[in-house]
């Protein structure tokens, strides 16, 4: 039997994580189905997709919309952002002065103003779905249109990484919100087969995903399993099991045609890993001992350089998340919201690094980056210095996806509280990520693409103003 496994991260059927996701012949006797793979061959050969990708980095906590992009200077100074502003390149418009190199770059890419989550919690179902009534995130109806794999390379069409993906070892306390990681590319109704893989757990992923055995005696395995299937089914007539049938075939295809190299850095040129580099910005040792900055780490370049090369390699939706964004100041992270600094700085780094990537790639155009969090901070400074939950206006920057840049989308009123004129909501993001993804109009003619996410589809306006 081939066994890839950690211990420690065992959980169920439902639960892997990235060694669990490689174990081949688990919670059922075979399992391996190719059930449905020519159906989402078929639809991914058709015009339904774009040929686009989505790049998502979620900052998780809440970062503060104020000191992001609308700094709201002539408010009074219990209101307006800490850090101060900085002209951007767009004439005009400031940021928060913790983003210099994005400021300058202002041109390429879009920031919406107007934009709230209308969540005040730490859940992010709502966010992630769009609200719709499936409850399935963009990036899980992503893979039900697109397939699990793609169809060359086998690799996952659906990743979310943590840091634990880039550097093993690392232990980051509770690196979500209670009950938070499920959620933030949660399947909802469309089933567990079209969660997310995440390849985190420690180890050498790479050593993991190899395969150790001659290959004709692994093809014989596969074949094994294949008879194991079908005694499984007669046995299993609900199809209880079919997620499992989905861990299974992604782990013979990314052992099987070497998709590991996809998410070894080390493949990459050391100049490229240094120029997105974030670990030299700050010492972890700075923020952990406040305990809401636990979750924190200093790796996100290393995040959004391997979100980079998976998409590439033909990972159609990837899922960065960053953490430690909860800046209540109240003795669970530093006084005056002290982490913005820090933490601001490496997002501004890492999306510049990866901007420039693109860019001198060719890929703008084929990559969309959003970049948002669960919602915003309250635009009254609290009497500890920080700023509480506040769902009302939230971070959003978008970039590429054939949509229209260099602009600010929309406005806020004088204390950045509510938005002035069109506001935007979850629906609206998921309307735009599904408009550069997808062709709307086919998407409505495929019998086989769910009627939730149809749905999803029709209701789901994109922003108005980044449609080229």
């Amino acid at each position: 039997m081939l066994t890839i496994q950690d211990s420690h991260l065992s959980r169920n059927c439902q639960g892997y994580a990235r060694r669990d996701f490689l174990r081949v012949g688990a919670c059922a006797a075979g399992g391996l189905s190719l059930a449905g793979m020519m159906q989402t061959q078929a639809l991914a050969d058709s015009d339904v997709l774009t040929g686009r990708s989505v790049v998502m980095l979620f900052l998780s906590g809440g970062p503060p919309h104020i000191e992001f992009y609308d700094p709201k200077m002539t408010a009074p100074s219990e209101m307006h952002s800490i850090t101060g502003e900085i002209q951007t390149a767009l004439p005009g418009i400031t940021f928060g002065s913790t983003f210099p190199r994005l400021a300058k770059m202002a041109d390429r890419f879009a920031v919406v103003r107007s934009y709230g989550s209308g969540n005040s919690g730490h859940t992010y179902g709502g966010v992630v779905s769009g609200n719709s009534p499936s409850g399935a995130s963009a990036s899980s109806m992503y893979a039900r249109v697109r397939g699990n794999n793609h169809p060359q390379s086998g690799l996952p069409t659906n990743v979310v990484l943590l840091p634990e993906a880039v550097q093993d070892g690392l232990k980051l306390g509770n690196n979500f919100e209670t009950g938070a990681l499920p959620t933030l590319t949660q399947p909802g109704a469309l089933g567990s087969t079209y969660a997310a893989f995440n390849p985190s757990g420690g180890g050498d992923l790479k050593r993991d995903m190899e395969l150790t055995l001659d290959r004709a005696r692994f093809g014989d395995r596969r074949q094994l399993l294949h008879g194991l299937d079908r005694l499984r089914r007669r046995a299993d007539p609900g199809n209880a099991l079919a997620g499992v049938d989905t861990y299974q075939q992604q782990a013979f295809d990314i052992i099987a045609r070497g998709v590991a190299e996809a998410f070894d850095l080390s493949k990459e040129a050391p100049e490229t890993v240094r120029r997105y580099d974030t670990s030299h910005l700050f010492k972890l040792e700075e923020l952990t001992r406040w305990n809401d900055m636990r979750r924190a780490s200093n790796l996100l370049g290393r995040q959004m350089l391997l979100s980079r090369r998976l998409v590439e390699a033909g990972c159609g939706f990837v899922t960065v998340s960053d953490c430690g964004w909860d800046y209540h100041a109240n003795g669970n992270s530093p006084r005056n919201m002290a982490g913005i600094y820090p933490m601001g700085g490496q997002v501004d780094h890492a999306v510049a690094a990866f901007l420039e990537d693109i860019e001198e790639r060719g890929l703008s155009d084929k990559i969309l980056l959003v970049v948002t969090g669960e919602m915003g901070r309250s635009p009254r400074i609290n009497n500890n210095g920080g700023r509480d939950h506040y769902g009302e206006l939230t971070p959003l920057l978008i970039a590429g996806g054939g949509l229209k840049m260099g602009q600010v989308v929309g406005q806020s009123d004088r204390y950045a509280s509510r938005a002035v004129g069109d506001a935007y909501r979850p629906q609206h993001l998921l309307g735009t990520i599904m408009h550069s993804l997808f062709n709307i109009g086919q998407l409505r003619l495929e019998l086989q693409v769910p009627p939730e996410i149809i749905r999803a589809a029709e209701q789901s306006n994109p922003i108005g103003p980044l449609l080229a």
